[in-house]
């Protein structure tokens, strides 16, 4: 059959109602309307995809041409036209069109394997399903920008960060359907070119930080920790002379730990960096797993109240609270080590940045770490938990 029959000149001379073809299914159907009161005849150009199963003809919109803020080209409607096409040649059912939420659960399934941790699959599914559901009933393929906006309108201004990020995934979702041939043409979601226009500017995206405690006042916090007995104030003394994240120790298992060589390695899939890190320990930091291994009921190096459980954040940071260190944070605690190994000590910069397992793109700056760094990373953190000891407690 017949196509492109249509031209951009031709389309934009059309002004009576009709439907013309572009040949194969493709038309262009033209609407006139009435003027208002002293108002100028207007005209409506749509395209549609009109197509039969047995007796039954069946029609389906594919946007408006040089309409609205996501207009139809005729480039694109031929784009629009040909998916169709190779939909009805796998004999596909077009009336059976997947929704935006059928799609995102499948994005949602694919990308599974590729998140760290539960809070990062929790937060990826929470933005879509909550900050999305606008979009949730609609049809994958009839989704407009104008449409994306409207979901992240109530939210732009409100929580910017959130916002952006639900953006990105809800462009994921669409990036997931064009690549299934489910979607046609640009992404709704994107910012340049698209969203940047419509939705006002957005705020600078204030990462924060979080609460420290002064180095000069951990001696003190420390020996109030040591004075308590319970798993999360051992769990948080052992967090701050590892300079390490707290789920990295809140999740340890004893075949991470080699006391033969006082040495914990951390396996690549609980980093946040996707590499494995390894944790030279102090001589303190040995007595404390020491005593949690006397103690131990199961693999996990602080179990926390429920058998087979990790010690919670929650518990862990009303034992710092507990201890004096006001609004400081677990996380503030790595920032607590790292001015005191930049204000206090001549410890160089990369190896500094290697005890908080923090990646260096200069590689020749990593290869030094992998070679030499770990002796001198045991010489630091000695020296670090020295100054925690509430011997220099000022």
């Amino acid at each position: 059959m017949a196509r492109n029959k249509l031209t951009e000149r031709k389309i934009q001379t059309l002004d009576k109602a009709g439907v013309y073809s572009d040949g194969d299914g493709l038309y262009l159907r033209v609407r006139t309307h009435k003027p208002k009161a002293g108002g100028d005849r207007t005209i409506s150009r749509n395209w549609v995809f009109i197509h039969r199963r047995g007796d039954k003809r069946k029609e389906q919109g594919l946007g408006g041409y040089g309409q609205g803020t996501a207009p139809v080209s005729l480039a694109l409607a031929r784009e629009k036209a040909e998916a169709i096409r190779e939909r009805l040649a796998r004999g596909d059912d077009l009336m059976t069109r997947k929704t935006f939420a059928e799609v995102m659960a499948d994005v949602i399934a694919v990308k599974d394997a590729s998140f760290r941790n539960e809070k990062h699959r929790a937060q990826w599914s929470m933005t879509l399903t909550n900050y999305a559901a606008p979009l949730h009933d609609k049809a994958i393929d009839s989704i407009s920008i104008d449409d994306v906006m409207n979901c992240l309108k109530p939210i732009w201004t409100e929580i910017p960060e959130t916002a952006d990020r639900t953006r990105q995934r809800i462009g994921a979702v669409f990036d997931h359907a064009k690549a299934r041939g489910l979607f046609v043409g640009d992404n709704p979601a994107r910012w340049r070119g698209g969203l940047k226009e419509l939705l006002p500017p957005r705020q600078k995206l204030s990462r924060g930080h979080h609460a420290a405690l002064h180095y000069n006042d951990i001696a003190k916090v420390m020996e109030e920790l040591r004075a308590a007995s319970s798993t999360s104030a051992r769990a948080v003394e052992f967090v701050a002379l590892n300079a390490v994240r707290s789920g990295e120790a809140r999740n340890a298992t004893w075949q991470e730990i080699d006391f033969e060589q006082a040495l914990w390695t951390i396996p690549a899939e609980r980093m946040k960096s996707a590499r494995a890190h390894e944790v030279p320990l102090s001589d303190r930091a040995l007595s404390i797993l020491e005593a949690q291994k006397q103690r131990a009921t199961t693999d996990l190096v602080f179990e926390g109240g429920k058998a087979g459980s990790p010690i919670s954040d929650t518990a862990m940071t009303k034992s710092l609270r507990s201890a004096g260190a006001g609004e400081a944070t677990l996380h503030g605690l790595r920032s607590t080590f790292r001015d005191w190994a930049g204000d206090c000590t001549s410890y160089s910069r990369d190896i500094c940045e290697a005890a908080l397992a923090h990646v260096i793109k200069d590689k020749a700056e990593a290869a030094y770490r992998r070679g030499t760094a770990l002796a001198k990373r045991r010489e630091l953190m000695e020296d670090w938990a020295r100054f925690c000891s509430p011997m220099h407690k000022k």
